[in-house]
């Protein structure tokens, strides 16, 4: 049989047909039939809902595996990246370290040179204006615990005195108020008048060399006396040792010092420095210049004076400034002798209604210069004049 061939009856197929008889098919069964289409329709439905529950489930597994994706691929950048700080700072580390060893070298050259040039033979001198000391304070030390400190400590300050040239026409102001020097540095121009005659000057600030400024720590000895004009005798420096030990062991009643440690003799310059045992006893020739001594038969007065040991510390460079100073230029040359002229441009900066006040100092030079000396004073500068020249 093929597809030009004519239909054949089923039964020829090997199908038979049994109609169906409605009426025979039982209630129950139909019933059955109906439970287990309902059964499968339910199962079809959660079929469907797990199918869904499935497809939701691979949605979110799939995003979140891109974003897993993402977070891996930034972490990799972020490990990059770190490694290549990691890097730079290997580098940095290498160079850092390279440029401390130079520096050590040189901090080594530094004090190896510093130690050549500490020796009192290198030492650089420099000479300085006359200066004053200023008694500061006494200082308190802390005995170590072996022997009671009965030394006197005592602080004294100085600043040398700082040079300034002061030329030919100018001339050196100070006021008593801060303020007036101020504010006639601001007004610049100031027209003066002179024997009749208007002059224009003008106020110049000004700047002074480095100056130096240092403590001094002088102990004076509870313990130790020097002695001067010791007479030279015919005996041997022992037995002159000895008598001064003697002659300088009366008691403290009988104006001496107590039990001595020790006695230096210096026959050559005749002096001698006598240490006592207990402390403060240095005390008991305290305004006592000459003191007696009976050697060979002869009574002789022995110059005494305090043992001082003096410590220089605090030394160091300052600079400072006149705020009360201003320095006049340009004034022209008078009839007037240099007093005159002086005291007319004093009297000019007095007035208030030249924006002047109360002079302190004044100096004006005519011809050649003179050296005004300035000194520090609680932060300020204050001009002394010293020479002309």
């Amino acid at each position: 049989m093929d597809a030009t061939s004519p239909p054949l009856p089923l039964q020829d197929n090997g199908f038979s047909i049994v109609p169906t008889d409605p009426l025979g098919t039982s209630k129950e069964e139909m019933e059955k039939l109906k439970e287990e289409l309902k059964m499968w329709k339910k199962k079809i439905e959660e079929a469907e809902n797990v199918k869904s529950d499935l497809l939701l489930s691979k949605s979110i597994a799939d995003e979140a595996c891109d974003r897993a994706e993402k977070q891996l691929a930034e972490l990799k950048e972020q490990e990059k990246q770190h490694e290549d700080r990691m890097a730079s700072f290997q580098r940095d580390l290498l160079l850092l370290n390279r440029e401390n060893t130079e520096l050590q070298k040189g901090i080594e050259k530094l004090k190896e040179d510093l130690k050549e040039h500490s020796s009192q033979d290198n030492l650089i001198q420099k000479k300085v204006a006359e200066m004053k000391l200023k008694f500061s304070h006494l200082e308190e030390k802390k005995d170590d615990g072996a022997d009671v400190d009965m030394d006197t400590h005592c602080v004294f300050r100085a600043a040398t005195r700082i040079p300034f040239r002061l030329n030919q026409s100018q001339a050196l102001l100070t006021f008593e108020d801060e303020e007036v020097a101020q504010r006639l540095t601001k007004m610049s121009k100031h027209c003066v008048n002179l024997d009749n005659r208007t002059a224009n000057v003008t106020v110049k600030p000004f700047e002074l060399d480095m100056g130096f400024q240092f403590e001094l720590l002088v102990t004076v000895s509870g313990k130790k006396i020097n002695v001067s004009e010791i007479p030279e005798l015919p005996i041997p420096e022992d037995w002159m040792r000895d008598k001064l030990e003697l002659n300088f062991y009366k008691t403290e009643q009988a104006a001496g010092g107590g039990e001595i440690k020790n006695v230096t003799y210096n026959k050559g310059a005749g002096t001698a420095v006598i240490t006592f045992l207990k402390p403060g006893a240095s005390k008991n020739f305290v305004g006592c210049t000459k003191f007696p001594f009976c050697a060979e038969g002869r009574c002789f007065n022995l110059s005494v004076s305090p043992d001082f040991d003096v410590q220089l510390r605090k030394f160091q460079p300052y600079c400072t400034v006149s705020k009360k100073t201003i320095l006049l230029k340009g004034i022209p040359e008078v009839e007037e002798d240099e007093e005159s002229v002086q005291d007319m441009i004093e009297i000019h900066f007095q007035k208030p209604s030249n924006g002047g006040g109360e002079i302190d100092k004044i100096k004006y030079t005519s011809r050649g210069a003179a050296c005004v000396c300035f000194e520090e004073d609680t932060g300020n500068a204050t001009p002394e004049i010293t020479r002309n020249s």
